[in-house]
């Protein structure tokens, strides 16, 4: 009885080694494929979620600068039409 106890630990410590190693490769592979996953992405020159906030932050603020402009100039070539017509008109410019 004594050697098929003795048996079966050696084989329990065996197998507890087994999966020791097991556990430490799977670690390693881990390890191995996560810095790969990194490499691959980090040539990917892709931007972090903060620095595509900030660009779309300015390019928003950009637009409205740029309406508020164009609307301006509108506004300015309007009265620009509008005063040359109007002088036009009173100095009895060349047509007459």
């Amino acid at each position: 009885m004594q050697s098929q106890n003795r048996l079966f630990d050696d084989f329990v410590k065996m197998m507890n080694g087994a999966a020791g190693t097991v556990a430490g490769m799977t670690r390693e592979a881990e390890g191995a494929f996560r810095e790969r996953v990194r490499e691959w992405v980090g040539g990917l020159d892709l931007v972090s979620r903060e620095e595509f906030e900030a660009v779309k932050a300015i390019a928003v603020a950009a637009r409205e600068e740029n309406q508020a402009l164009k609307a301006r100039l509108d506004a300015l070539e309007g009265a620009s039409a509008g005063g040359a017509a109007a002088t036009g008109a009173s100095t009895g410019g060349p047509d007459q």
